[in-house]
């Protein structure tokens, strides 16, 4: 029966007060970076304090659901790294509870926040996300003197196309000005150029004033006015300065919300579902539509006679038609007319496919949008859960608290969250991954990572130990460290001198027997190593005889023999035998072709270093037997 203990209550209250600070902390680092991106729309525009509250509240609304994961992820790494660090972690497991079981009441709390994230999402941060869009249009469209990028067209002030080739950011000053005048129908607009210019607002934002130095305007004259009978068709007017009022209400107006119809991240799932079916209905129908049109056009049904149909059979029944035959039978200019026709068709049909793709195309990017903004509201809570997984049991293993090593523990584990993140949502945006598979990316890499942290945390195992892989790496690539034998200062039982040098001469004789029988010099036979193994243990035997033939001589006080026994190589007594200790591992590692390839070299290196460590201790062998002798004299 479950039972809350004081033990719970302490670790979640010690969770507790460090996430609401992490949470603050989070969500602050995110709003700065939002409102780095959009600091362009907020400078110089004139806003409101008003408008200002409401783009931080609805932007912090928006990022709540984001800064959660990060909050939970520092936060349990903090509070476990100081349990482990104060030894209370080491008292807990000493009174007989595991580390899962110190875990349970900060996973109900994860459960907890990874239900009211959902929550969050699909309530509301919907309206926050539309009111969020709402205030960065608008703000784009306040003071659009300020907007004006260098060479495209701008279309945000009132019936009117305005490009410019450069801009000075200092002065304002706009060169090489083009503008397309819509002041009624098609017929009435008007074309203006100028070297330069400047656009201000005035005072009261109720207009914009535009000034215009070394210029020309274009314009038609085919207006009601003119009764469409004038003389000239259009006028021309050459000016050094001339100014142009535009009507402009250049106060903070906010966007019309139905402009924001397609955003998906202002939907709740509920809303996402009934617009994807909406979606899928219209551009199905639209693509039977495209279907009956190519039908009729291309396979329309023809009216044949009893005579044609047996003859058009009969054609089909054959067993090679040489269109090459029926081509080359043609004149030069019926020729010439087939290949045109067939030309222009397929041009024809090629335009006609690109339009319409462009139709698909949207209605794809659409439904695509509405998908990815489903799952994101599920795999965006799932991260809270998936988050403590990798900060408590990281937490528990680096027994360190506070803000240092767990703040950069957090921020990698953070980036590479965002990296996979963001990467899929960009593939699955494009189409170019499906949106399962791409929005599915992070938490598939980083479940396995939280699994294999939890168990590794939960069995006590040393997963930072800078020793362990060290010695993984040195085992793997085949290096190893030197041998160093010092002098005792305190000697309590002399070396048995005689007793070691007939060890030594039996390790020489056995050493230069192995190399013998086994032929270290040649490749070792495929067959014998992943199939057929026998079992081969006598160069286990000889380390052993010359580890304990070492540790007696090292009692010694002559210095020539410390000396060579420091040159004794460490040997690797299984390495050059076979590539793994199970039969069946040695066979798949036969059957993977690259892998049993490298096996199979790396074995072969090692049989050819025994080789050399066979012959150089031999040699050793015959330095310490002489010095022994030299000793006795």
């Amino acid at each position: 029966m479950f039972r809350i203990k004081k033990l719970d209550i302490f670790i979640a209250k010690q969770f507790g007060m460090l996430f609401l600070g992490t949470f603050f902390i989070s969500q602050f680092v995110l709003m700065m970076q939002f409102l780095w991106r959009y600091i362009d729309e907020l400078i110089g525009k004139g806003l409101s304090m008003e408008v200002m509250a409401q783009f931080f509240w609805y932007m912090g609304l928006m990022l709540v659901p984001q800064a959660l994961p990060l909050a939970i992820l520092l936060s349990s790494l903090i509070t476990f790294g100081n349990l482990g660090e104060s030894s209370e972690l080491t008292a807990i497991k000493a009174a007989g509870i595991s580390l899962m079981q110190s875990f349970r009441s900060l996973i109900f709390i994860s459960v907890l926040i990874c239900i009211g994230s959902f929550y969050f999402q699909n309530n509301v941060g919907p309206t926050a996300n539309m009111k969020i869009a709402q205030l960065l249009i608008s703000m784009k469209q306040k003071s659009p003197e300020l907007e004006i990028p260098e060479g495209v067209f701008y279309d945000g002030i009132p019936n009117s196309n305005l490009f410019v080739q450069k801009k000075n950011m200092d002065t304002g000053k706009l060169y090489g000005i083009m503008i397309y005048r819509m002041t009624g129908s098609y017929e009435d607009q008007a074309i203006i150029l100028a070297d330069s210019g400047m656009l201000q607002a005035t005072a009261e934002k109720k207009h914009l004033l535009l000034t215009l130095w070394s210029g020309e305007w274009f314009e038609n004259m085919q207006s009601d006015e003119f009764g469409n009978s004038a003389a000239i068709p259009y006028r021309r007017e050459s000016f050094i300065q001339k100014r142009i009022v535009i009507d402009y209400n250049g106060d903070f107006n906010m966007t019309d919300a139905t402009s924001l119809s397609n955003n998906a991240s202002s939907k709740s799932l509920l809303e996402i579902y009934h617009a994807m079916d909406s979606l899928n209905a219209r551009y199905d129908s639209i693509g039977r539509m495209y279907y009956q049109d190519e039908k009729q056009g291309e396979y329309a049904a023809i009216t044949l006679s009893k005579k044609d149909s047996l003859a058009a059979v009969k054609l089909a029944t054959t067993d090679k038609v040489d269109i090459d035959t029926v081509f080359n039978k043609l004149s030069l200019d019926r020729k010439q007319q087939a290949v045109s026709m067939a030309l222009s068709k397929v041009q024809s049909k090629v335009s006609d496919l690109n339009f319409k793709s462009l139709v698909t195309s949207d209605g794809d990017y659409f439904i695509r949008q509405h998908e990815i903004e489903a799952i994101n509201k599920f795999t965006l809570a799932l991260s809270c859960l998936i988050f403590f997984f990798i900060g408590a049991p990281l937490g528990a293993i680096i027994r360190k608290g506070g803000l240092g090593i767990p703040v950069i523990i957090s921020v990698l584990v953070f980036i590479i969250y965002y990296i996979l993140d963001n990467s899929g949502y960009r593939m699955a945006r494009g189409g170019m991954w499906a949106v399962w598979f791409g929005k599915g990316l992070a938490p598939a890499v980083l479940t396995p990572v939280a699994v294999f942290v939890t168990y590794k945390a939960n069995n006590d195992s040393m997963v930072f130990n800078l020793d362990l892989y060290i010695e993984f790496f040195r085992r793997l690539l085949g290096l190893r460290v030197k041998r160093h034998v010092f002098a005792k200062e305190v000697i309590i039982n002399d070396p048995d001198y005689e007793k070691d040098k007939e060890r030594l001469r039996q390790i020489s004789r056995d050493a230069s027997r192995y190399s013998l029988n086994h032929n270290l010099r040649s490749a070792p036979h495929v067959v014998n190593v992943f199939f057929k193994y026998q079992s081969d243990h006598e160069i286990e035997r000889i380390s052993g005889e010359i580890e304990e033939v070492i540790e007696d001589l090292s009692n010694t006080k002559d210095k020539h023999i410390l000396g060579a026994i420091s040159s004794y190589p460490i040997l690797s007594v299984r390495a050059h035998t076979r590539p793994f200790a199970r039969k069946w591992m040695n066979a798949v590692a036969a059957i993977i072709f690259p892998v049993g390839i490298v096996l199979y070299l790396r074995m072969w290196r090692f049989r050819l270093r025994l080789l050399r460590d066979l012959k150089l201790i031999m040699r050793t062998n015959q330095l310490v037997v002489s010095r022994i002798n030299d000793l006795k004299k």
